[in-house]
């Protein structure tokens, strides 16, 4: 498994990540299978763990404290807050109240006394960035936290965030997980310039676009249905252009003589703003599959096939596009007293 640096921390990760939001109430309930699937990532030489609180309510950061038992020194380990974990309007967001609540939540679901990259799962746009900032901060210097990162970020809200901790003499967002792959390539234009501009890491999910890269004969039969039957609804014009760009890409990988999950997945690694691409399995025949493709590597006449199918910085489906339209347009609190 090949190595990068995370941004500017210094800390070497692999370049494949393990992501764990399958694992649990979410995807697969068995504990001790899940425990294992971690274990054989490890033995991989996956060094990379990243996992949230949100992720089913904190059953996945309880699977991956029991697979670090007596290897939390091998693994950077990463998780998530922000997004709501109750009803109460206080369990959520980037307030200094909920960030210090939520780090002691996660290291006590994790079984740790630091994390080596906390990540603000979703902008808060009620609690000003500055104050997240030097709530973390006070993490960092605690010693609870190694690094801090951002997830989902327009590339504007990247900047301010930036600007705010040199304002402030905070401690800065060093990476971003933004959604990536060959069918929502839209961040190619401006998230993963920003990004590199500040010098940060970043941590893609998503490569297999929720099972359309999956390989499968059908990718509207997979697990995801249940969760987001929107995304797989074949009336939808858009849906039905991301079916015909699926079996493009797959008549692609197949004359380039390797699975489409591998061509998905060397695709995401080959942008050189890229760090570490996260994998996401829900089985252990999942886990092999995606593991056997870590050194494929794409020729460039196979990219420019792919710019083809799916052109630089464009999405497939135009609902996949987080980035736009803004949040001031979709969020009904940003544009009505």
């Amino acid at each position: 498994m090949k190595r990068r640096t995370l941004g500017g921390t210094g800390i070497s990760v692999s370049d494949f990540a393990l992501g764990t939001m399958m694992l649990g109430a979410m995807g697969n309930t068995d504990h001790d299978e899940s425990v294992r699937m971690i274990h054989t990532a490890l033995d991989a030489g996956i060094n990379f763990v990243d996992t949230a609180d949100v992720y089913s309510r904190g059953e996945s950061e309880e699977i991956v404290g029991k697979a670090l038992k007596g290897r939390r020194e091998e693994v950077v380990l990463a998780t998530k807050f922000a997004l709501p974990m109750g009803e109460d309007a206080n369990h959520s967001g980037g307030s200094p109240r909920w960030v210090k609540r939520a780090v002691e939540d996660s290291l006590r679901r994790l079984g740790t006394d630091y994390i080596d990259l906390y990540q603000m799962h979703r902008p808060d746009h009620d609690t000003e960035i500055g104050e997240t900032l030097a709530a973390l901060s006070d993490l960092v210097r605690a010693g609870k936290v190694r690094a801090i990162g951002s997830s989902t970020f327009l590339p504007e809200l990247i900047v301010e965030a930036q600007w705010a901790a040199e304002k402030g003499g905070h401690h800065r967002f060093r990476t971003e997980q933004p959604r990536y792959s060959i069918l929502t390539r839209t961040i190619e234009s401006s998230v993963l310039p920003a990004a590199q501009r500040y010098g940060m890491g970043v941590l893609t999910y998503g490569p297999l676009s929720s099972g359309w890269l999956s390989g499968r004969a059908d990718p509207t039969q997979g697990h995801r249905v249940a969760t987001a039957p929107q995304a797989f609804d074949m009336t939808d014009p858009a849906n039905q252009r991301r079916q015909d760009a699926v079996q493009d890409l797959t008549k692609l990988a197949a004359d380039a003589g390797i699975p489409l999950t591998h061509l998905a997945l060397a695709f995401v690694r080959s942008h050189p703003a890229v760090t570490s691409v996260l994998i996401g399995p829900r089985t252990p025949a999942q886990l092999e599959d995606l593991l056997a493709g870590a050194d494929v590597e794409l020729s460039e006449d196979v990219l420019d096939r792919i710019d083809e199918i799916v052109p630089p910085g464009t999405e497939i489906n135009p609902a996949d596009n987080y980035l736009a339209p803004s949040p001031a347009i979709l969020d009904k609190r940003l544009r009505r007293r």
